[in-house]
């Protein structure tokens, strides 16, 4: 399914663009789903993530593509739920950082002790997520 074409609210567009952190859920080789908390960019189409190339969840996405996010309650009861199902892809060594999550992570990453060059050597796997559907409460 295009994204485009997914009814996203304004809340859960700007739920998106502010959150630090999302819970990416791949399934394992088992059959198991693995929650993994991660950095992400959202462009209103398309989430990005960064990935140590020697990651599980990169070995789970190459076996199985679907995949689950999700956005936990910003109010800490229950509210303002946000679930993504969607399909990744991966790129090994792109040539930069998606621009947005650089400059959203930029001060992160510098509290790491890690220039941008450096984070991009290590997490040099990007993920691009396409959102097949969008739920929440």
């Amino acid at each position: 399914m295009d994204s485009s074409k997914l009814e996203i609210s304004p809340d859960a567009q700007k739920r998106l663009a502010e959150a630090v952190i999302i819970w990416l859920t791949t399934i394992d080789a088992n059959g198991n789903p693995q929650p993994n908390p991660v950095w992400f960019y959202w462009d209103g189409k398309t989430l990005f993530i960064h990935s140590q190339p020697s990651s599980f969840k990169l070995k789970n996405i190459a076996r199985n593509p679907r995949v689950s996010l999700n956005i936990e309650s910003s109010d800490g009861l229950g509210d303002d739920i946000l679930i993504i199902a969607g399909l990744a892809q991966t790129e090994p060594n792109p040539p930069h950082l998606e621009p947005g999550y650089a400059e959203k992570y930029a001060t992160h990453i510098r509290n790491l002790g890690m220039t941008m060059e450096e984070f991009q050597q290590d997490y040099s796997v990007l993920i691009r997520i396409t959102p097949t559907r969008i739920r929440g409460w």
